[in-house]
């Protein structure tokens, strides 16, 4: 019996042993492993990231490597000033591959404080708590990493491998998320596998952008890199039209193009080995009609909606139930996306884990707030029609932009972090596109209202940095010249709604009656008659209608008594345009879906 016992216990040994022997084949860089830093607080550009890279000046020392935490294999600086440490610290170590064609995939264990962006032989293979875009010296983490986060090893599988025959080099980058943080801390375990990964895991998406006539941007995240695929057709049955991305990535963006005007198409998004998502009757969108006709148009406009709360569900399930079947055109967000900084995964959270329904089928535009502080993220999350390839003139900003759709010029402004003075590029920019467009109607959009008496106040200079009164100032007298019919802005959390207005640019004491070109309230049925614009299509100096709509998550109050609104709310909610031929209606749908306001304009008609 105990010479069984024996015999059963080494034979478990020797399976054991046999294991461990496979694993450590497959353990390609353990943890605790030595690494060569740079701690010296200068940027490095991009060539440290390439194998070729000489860093034998570089310090070296054991993981886990970093500052400020106990437990740590080697101590590294950070700078001469405690409130301001280096945002950015660079690591490299070599190691060696004898036959890469035996490994399918790779699986990194990563532990990091704050963020890191992963490279293996020059090519990034993994980023942790970082924004999307370009990544800089300066870039902070996306947020900051505490307690048992600090010290867990976060996994990572990758789809392939990128592996060399021989010296392979990891190169990792941490970044702070600010330059206060007391501690920054890497490790990290490298394991090739034979297997096939085959689960991309989608993280995002689909969601469209930059929608045209003729084409169409679908975008989407996974947690791996993988190829992007995505096939597409009229039904569902026929999606035999294929595009395919160039390499591999976690972000991924395919344009369709050659596409024909107002047509429905269904798709699916594929990593090559499987379906991601799509091939169903929730996954299809509509190509824009060909500039200029009359076809009908519904969009759906909200502002300051990123509170990721039951405020902002409500907004969007009145409205979901308000639209029924009818197909939402195009969809426009007004600045504040994602408070409270507009961080990735407080984008995740207020945008991509709410509007999962509207998101595979709608375009959506959208403006940037004050909220949404990392230019890299939003623009990273974001693609913009900076070519003009949606309509309007070319403006090669992301900033601001125009499009098209059917016989609305849509002008897309930034009142946050683009020079607003007269003669900067955004004003000769607007003015050239003002000019060129031969549109019925005309809108524009940018987060910071020129006229409000809500949370904010229009009249206060230093209020928002003077970002209200310099857009009121600088660009109303231009857009109203170049016939603007509606301009929309949110930042002040309310609903405010103005007469037909032109010529008003100062302080609300300085508006004079002659500035209200009709004292109506602009309801077609039931109330003084839509407001009318004799001149078509542009309608210049003929008034504009402004509204503030920063009610899509939250509402905080104010005096709402600007006296260019004819009509002030403080509830939840959003607004909802509808264009048939030559009138304009408008509406703001409560969070309870009732009716709280509507007007229309009319163009080419006699007043």
């Amino acid at each position: 019996m105990n010479f069984l016992k024996v015999y059963i216990f080494s034979l478990f040994n020797l399976f054991l042993f046999a294991y461990c022997l496979v694993a450590k084949e497959n353990l390609l860089v353990p943890s605790g492993s030595e690494w060569r830093y740079f701690d010296e607080g200068h940027d490095l550009g991009a060539k440290w990231q390439q194998p070729g890279f000489d860093d034998s000046q570089w310090k070296s020392g054991v993981a886990p490597i970093g500052y400020g935490d106990k437990g740590l294999g080697t101590s590294i600086g950070f700078g001469k000033n405690q409130k301001k440490k280096y945002i950015t610290t660079y690591f490299r170590l070599s190691f060696s591959v004898e036959n890469p064609e035996v490994f399918n995939s790779l699986m990194v264990n990563l532990m990091r404080d704050d963020g890191a962006v992963v490279y293996l032989n020059g090519s990034e293979i993994i980023r942790d708590n970082m924004p999307s875009g370009k990544i800089g010296f300066k870039t902070p983490a996306s947020d900051k990493v505490g307690g048992s986060s600090e010290t867990t090893f976060v996994e990572h599988k990758i789809f392939g491998t990128s592996l060399l025959q021989g010296r392979n080099v990891l190169a990792v980058e941490v970044h702070q998320e600010n330059g206060r943080s007391s501690d920054i801390r890497l490790d990290l375990k490298l394991m090739g596998s034979d297997a096939n990964v085959d689960n991309t895991i989608l993280t995002r998406g689909p969601y469209l952008q930059v929608g045209t006539p003729t084409s169409m941007t679908i975008r989407w995240r996974t947690q791996i890199p993988s190829p992007s695929i995505v096939k597409y057709g009229c039904t569902l049955d026929s999606l035999d039209n294929s595009v395919e991305g160039k390499g591999n990535t976690k972000e991924h963006e395919v344009r369709l193009t050659g596409l024909k005007p107002h047509t429905k198409y269904f798709y699916s998004i594929s990593d090559g080995a499987e379906i991601l998502a799509g091939g169903d009757i929730g996954h299809f969108f509509f190509t824009s009609p060909k500039a200029g006709l009359d076809s009908p148009v519904h969009a759906w406009i909200i502002g300051d909606s990123g509170t990721a709360n039951q405020n902002a569900r409500a907004v969007y399930n009145a409205y979901l139930k308000e639209k029924g079947d009818r197909y939402t055109d195009l969809w426009l967000m007004l600045g504040d996306n994602a408070y409270g900084s507009g961080k990735d995964k407080e984008y995740q959270r207020a945008v991509f884990d709410l509007y999962k329904k509207l998101l595979p089928q709608t375009p959506l535009w959208t403006t940037r707030g004050n909220h949404e502080r990392s230019a890299e993220v939003y623009y990273g999350i974001f693609t913009m029609a900076t070519k003009a390839e949606a309509g309007g003139i070319a403006s090669g900003s992301e900033a601001y932009y125009s499009f098209d759709y059917g016989n609305i010029h849509f002008i897309c402004l930034d009142s946050y972090d683009t020079d607003r003075t007269v003669g900067g590029d955004m004003h000769k920019w607007l003015q050239a596109d003002l000019e060129a467009t031969k549109q019925p109607f005309i809108v524009a959009f940018w987060h910071h209202p020129p006229y409000t008496k809500g949370s904010h106040d229009s009249d206060n200079l230093k209020d928002s940095e003077g970002r209200m009164s310099q857009m009121r100032e600088n660009f109303l007298p231009l857009l109203e010249k170049g016939g603007v019919d509606l301009v929309l802005s949110g930042h002040s959390h309310c609903y405010e709604r103005s007469y037909l207005l032109n010529g008003h640019y100062g302080k609300s004491d300085s508006l004079k009656a002659s500035m209200i070109l009709d004292k109506g309230d602009g309801k077609p049925q039931g109330g003084d008659g839509a407001y009318k614009k004799v001149s078509s299509p542009k309608g210049a100096n003929e008034g504009a209608v402004y509204i503030v709509a920063g009610n899509g998550g939250k509402v905080s109050g104010g005096k709402l008594n600007h006296p260019a609104m004819f009509f002030s709310l403080s509830e939840l909610g959003s607004v909802i345009i509808d264009t048939d031929g030559n009138r304009m209606d408008v509406r703001l749908l409560d969070h309870r879906g009732q009716i709280r306001d509507n007007f229309s304009i009319e163009k080419g008609v006699s007043r």
